[in-house]
């Protein structure tokens, strides 16, 4: 069985340590900083004051920075994609594989439905081209990696008001199993995660509908045949 850490306390990270009890660092508990990598030995084991090794078999990026429509760049780039390029070279060191958390919003003009050979059209903002960024860098740098592209909501998602918009993505209870279900089984490459077709008003009942935005996209909607394939293997 694989030893996992999870990196970062947000949403996702919070859901895949209650589920499986991985170890889970942050900068909230540990101080960890995905921009800083003077933090990165804090995923290391020093003993005597020497670094011995990485006890971690996987470790799962979770941290992003995601405010979708901010027009500074700054944050974007440095975690998104700076931060990830760094952890690419200290888990290419370690022999540790690397599985970094995507968004379905890389293919956000893509036709419908997108596949993981398809050339992404990222949604028109930073946080999706930071994103891509960082998924083409690992694909490029990465020895040993999984990017799990996907959208994932609180538990107790439930706004006055959501966009008509469509998506594969669901409440954060449901992602997270078919992330650890793809880190159990050792899958490596691009993965579309998600479930079955839906809008956000089917997420969330009791809000009201409105129109998007022009900037945002209305349909997110991915190919999930690799997935369920894999799965069900």
């Amino acid at each position: 069985m694989n030893k996992v850490l999870i990196l970062g306390d947000g949403i996702l990270g919070k859901e895949l340590h209650l589920q499986t009890g991985w170890e889970y660092i942050s900068r909230k508990k540990d101080n960890f900083d995905i921009t800083d990598i003077s933090t990165f030995n804090k995923i290391l084991r020093v003993e005597h004051g020497v670094i011995q090794y990485c006890p971690y078999d996987v470790i799962v990026n979770a941290i992003a920075y995601t405010d979708s429509y901010s027009q500074d760049n700054t944050l974007h780039y440095a975690i998104n994609y700076k931060g990830v390029a760094e952890l690419v070279q200290f888990c290419n060191r370690w022999k540790t594989k690397l599985v970094h958390i995507s968004t379905e919003f890389v293919y956000a003009n893509n036709p419908y439905p997108p596949t993981e050979e398809d050339v992404p059209q990222p949604d028109n903002n930073w946080y999706a081209y930071t994103k891509l960024l960082a998924d083409e860098h690992v694909k490029m740098f990465s020895n040993n990696y999984l990017i799990c592209r996907e959208l994932h909501k609180p538990n107790d998602f439930s706004p006055a008001y959501v966009w008509d918009v469509k998506t594969n993505g669901d409440k954060v209870k449901n992602i997270a199993p078919l992330i650890i279900k793809l880190i159990n089984k050792n899958a490596t490459g691009i993965f579309n995660v998600g479930n079955c077709e839906k809008s956000l008003k089917e997420l969330s009942p009791d809000s009201q509908i409105i129109l998007p935005p022009k900037h945002v996209p209305y349909d997110t909607r991915m190919n999930l045949n690799k997935l369920n394939t894999f799965l069900d293997e």
